[in-house]
């Protein structure tokens, strides 16, 4: 039986297993919230414990009987799992329990699908839903697995479930085309920024972590920011300027999650990129989650599946407001930044960020003193188009004196340029 998803007011049964398995547990506070971010109302909450998931309806007898006795109590609309179920136990609850069953995965697939602004977003949430749904494609055209008949349809034919297969096999193939080639137009992107030696610093965390409410502190911008997960979809970037250093680009991504289906993984490459080809990671942390460092597992377990575990990462821990701590930066052995304690809401420690930015994206850093003569005046100018000059004077003979600070690649580029000897 196929359900269609009502409009809105869809009160649901929630169901949360304890497993025996480490690796299979998830967390029942999280999923109440994912609920609640698209939009549901959890109307009960089913918990139980096995060993491990039934192979036909994921839990129990028992279980299952009480899960239908809540639907029939609370007019419920839709069976929400914790869980990642396969094809056949959706197909078997829906069955039993004469609703609408919905996993994990479903249930952060239809989040994404309602947060998606920019037309690239929409396509990546469509393709993982589709990718999702093909799967699944037999619970909805049970009543048609058969060949089409009638006059003028007669023949070897093909089922409705083969058509539908074909045309979702069609529509996944267009939109994976569409979308290499905005992954195209970022590589370009990047490798314009590459070539004009502008670093890329990407904001990474979970998921409610606040990363946008920095991004928006720390750039002066409008991006949307809520406190609800998976508030923020699309990347965003923006230039920021950093003093002794100048230009960087500040990128917000998605937030992560424990368990980030594998579907959104691969459909989120293209935005995901920019997290791989950064700089530096500021791996933005909620100081006061109870699951912080549960939390900061999780995306560092992200991190190592899209190849960006090697990156330098600055750990940035906020909502210190909640903590009624002062802001502070932690430094390694070696007086290296490693934590800074901020508040993105009031704005407290944002200096601090900037600065142990400062420090980590110009740690390449040329200083020198220059001796320019007047003919020299070509590089007298680049050097102040560039933003390197901090100080300058002149002598009687007419040779300026500067003190220059840029990044070693753009030194050493002038220095091959130079007519003669810079100093």
């Amino acid at each position: 039986m196929f359900f269609d998803r009502p409009e809105s007011g869809e009160r649901a049964v929630l169901v949360h297993l304890n497993l025996s398995s480490e690796a299979e547990r998830e967390d029942p506070r999280e999923f109440e919230e994912l609920v609640l971010s698209a939009g549901g109302d959890p109307a009960a909450f089913v918990m139980g414990a096995r060993d491990a998931p039934h192979a036909r309806t994921f839990v129990g007898k028992g279980k299952l009987a009480e899960i239908a006795t809540e639907v029939a109590a609370c007019e419920a609309e839709v069976v929400m799992f914790n869980h990642a179920l396969s094809p056949s136990q959706e197909r078997n609850l829906e069955r039993e329990l004469k609703c609408r069953v919905l996993d994990r995965t479903g249930l952060i697939l239809d989040i994404f699908a309602q947060r998606a602004r920019t037309h690239e977003g929409k396509l990546q949430v469509e393709l993982a839903q589709l990718r999702h749904m093909s799967t699944r494609l037999v619970r909805g055209w049970t009543h048609l697995e058969r060949q089409k008949g009638g006059i003028g349809l007669r023949g070897p034919g093909e089922t409705q479930l083969e058509t539908d297969r074909r045309l979702l096999r069609a529509r996944i193939k267009s939109i994976t085309a569409r979308l290499e080639k905005v992954q195209r137009q970022r590589d370009q992107g990047r490798r314009s920024r590459r070539r004009a030696e502008i670093p890329t610093v990407s904001l990474v965390g979970y998921t409610n972590a606040g990363k946008s409410t920095l991004f928006n502190r720390l750039t002066e911008s409008e991006v949307y920011a809520a406190d609800q997960l998976f508030a923020t979809l699309d990347p965003t970037l923006r230039r920021l300027q950093l003093e002794n250093v100048g230009p960087v680009v500040l990128a917000d991504t998605v937030g992560f999650i424990s368990h980030l289906p594998h579907n959104l993984v691969e459909a989120f490459k293209a935005t995901l990129e920019e997290t791989r080809s950064a700089d530096l990671l500021l791996h933005v942390i909620d100081a006061a989650s109870e699951e912080r460092e549960d939390n900061i597992h999780q995306v560092l377990e992200v991190l190592d599946e899209i190849d960006a575990g090697d990156i330098p990462r600055l750990q940035v821990f906020n909502k210190l407001d909640l903590l009624e701590q002062p802001p502070r930066i932690d430094r390694d052995e070696t007086g290296r930044p490693e934590r800074v304690w901020l508040s993105a809401v009031t704005g407290a420690g944002c200096d601090l960020l900037l600065q142990a930015v400062a420090e980590l994206v110009g740690q390449d850093m040329v200083q020198e003193a220059l001796d320019l003569s007047p003919d020299q005046g070509g590089l007298r100018a680049a050097l102040y188009r560039m933003g390197a000059v901090q100080s300058e004077d002149y002598g009687e003979d007419g040779v300026a004196h500067l003190q220059v600070r840029l990044p070693r690649a753009d030194w050493n580029r002038l220095m091959k340029k130079g007519p003669e000897p810079l100093f």
